[in-house]
């Protein structure tokens, strides 16, 4: 095991054994995230936000964002994970976003299968040898993932191509750019591997991963709580022609004061129905309602997405998995 720094002093046993109901109000979840956040800035030196352009991963940054403009700290940069088969929507929504609030974003990539990609033409779903690749990736399918067979395909939503085209992606630009604490935005009821969380987790094993902790603000949100602070909070404290008391759109287009989707820190996808966004090629959306007005106590939140990354869930975050 590594010996990580021991200028971080926080609790890994925070949050231990307490669920979304733990916090029963929206302001009891938002004064846990500035807490942690707070924290997070606090004790380490080169801290990261970990930003995909959804929903969770944008509260956490607006959470930072606000955190670090009150008390005075450095905004951290955004590690942006560029998979290679995101929605069009989604890298315009990122693009957009980075200008408006003056993000540093990192762009992780596996830049070796993206060039073996590119060299060879491929599309997603097309076959990867392994041979072909660099000795870092042939140590990660060989010696971590105990993958055998000789190719694998190039798609997201896999055991080996979510370990590499991701979490291998992360690695490289953790230690590129010597994060010890990335600021993640999962939650405890959006996935079964995600329930024993706690807001300060361990990522020492140097054998796995660089050493660093992951700092995880909105553990304690549901999905109905995520979309309250989005409509109530995010959206009227950053748009400035959107009423201050908050307004619940109800339909694709129906935004207020002729606004458009481009001046909403909320990506498209969602008022178009989808729940959760992963990969174009195997992500799709959950109903023709926006994401916020469907069914989200009697529905799975991440239905759309393809259920043989969800089934290894847990197996992949033992490896590095957000």
């Amino acid at each position: 095991m590594s010996d990580f720094p021991d200028y971080v002093d926080v609790d890994y046993t925070d949050g231990e054994g307490e669920t979304p109901e733990t916090y029963p109000a929206l302001e009891d979840k938002i004064e846990k995230a500035v807490e942690v956040v707070r924290a997070g800035l606090e004790e380490y030196e080169t801290p990261a936000i970990m930003w995909t352009g959804g929903k969770d991963s944008t509260l956490t940054l607006y959470f930072v964002k606000e955190v670090a403009e009150e008390f005075g700290y450095d905004l951290p940069p955004a590690v942006f994970i560029d998979h290679y088969q995101h929605f069009d929507e989604l890298l315009e929504f990122v693009d957009r976003w980075a200008d408006e609030w003056d993000l540093d974003v990192v762009f992780a990539r596996n830049e070796d299968i993206g060039d073996y990609v590119d060299a060879h033409g491929l599309a997603p779903g097309d076959e990867i040898p392994v041979d072909e690749l660099d000795e870092n990736n042939r140590r990660h399918i060989r010696e971590i993932l105990e993958y055998e067979e000789d190719t694998f395909p190039f798609l997201l939503d896999t055991y080996v191509g979510n370990h590499l085209l991701k979490t291998v992606a992360l690695n490289n630009a953790l230690e590129a750019h010597d994060i010890d604490g990335i600021i993640s935005g999962i939650r405890w009821d959006e996935q079964e591997a995600r329930a024993d969380e706690t807001f300060f987790s361990p990522r020492h094993d140097p054998d796995i991963y660089p050493p660093h902790d992951r700092i995880q603000p909105i553990l304690q949100f549901d999905e109905g709580d995520v979309w309250d602070a989005f409509w109530y909070y995010v959206v009227p404290e950053t748009v400035e022609a959107f009423p201050d008391d908050g307004y619940v759109p109800q339909s694709y287009d129906d935004l207020p004061n002729d606004l458009g989707h481009e001046d909403i820190p909320v990506s498209p996808k969602y008022f178009a129905g989808f729940r959760s966004l992963g990969s174009e090629i195997s992500t799709e959306k959950s109903d023709e309602e926006p994401a916020w007005l469907q069914d989200l106590e009697n529905t799975t939140e991440r239905a759309g997405r393809a259920q043989d990354k969800e089934d290894l869930m847990a197996r992949l975050r033992d490896l590095g998995y957000m």
